[in-house]
């Protein structure tokens, strides 16, 4: 059973960077697609950016282009994502999720198999 961990949240000033980790174990990273979402409080979860299987496509929303890159690090079993320019509107939780099956980032995530418990991202002055 696949299991993932996010880490990297944490409180920041406008304009700041974080870096998200999932760390997977129980199975290889590379065998899946993984996106990132968020949720807000009050707010529907929102497809954040995904990286396909293999040497897949990426993906990201038109909200956080040029802003954030989701990358992978197969040999430590982990995909990041990097965050600059953060905005107010960025704070939420952020989840990481995975399939073996969304081979072109083209599928909600809310469809995906795996999930990991969250990691809070509050970007404030």
């Amino acid at each position: 059973q696949l299991q993932l961990v996010e880490s990297g949240g944490g409180l920041v000033q406008p304009g700041g960077s974080l870096s998200l980790s999932c760390r997977a174990s129980g199975g290889t990273l590379d065998y899946y697609s993984i996106a990132w979402s968020r949720q807000a409080p009050g707010q529907a979860r929102e497809g954040v950016s995904c990286i396909a299987n293999g040497d897949g496509p990426t993906s990201y929303a038109d909200s956080v282009k040029g802003r954030f890159t989701i990358s992978r690090d197969n040999a430590n079993n982990t995909v990041y994502l990097q965050m600059n320019g953060l905005k107010p509107e960025d704070t939420a939780v952020y989840y990481c999720a995975a399939t073996p099956y969304d081979f072109y980032c083209s599928a909600p995530v809310i469809g995906y198999e795996y999930w990991g418990q969250g990691t809070q991202v509050t970007v404030s002055s």
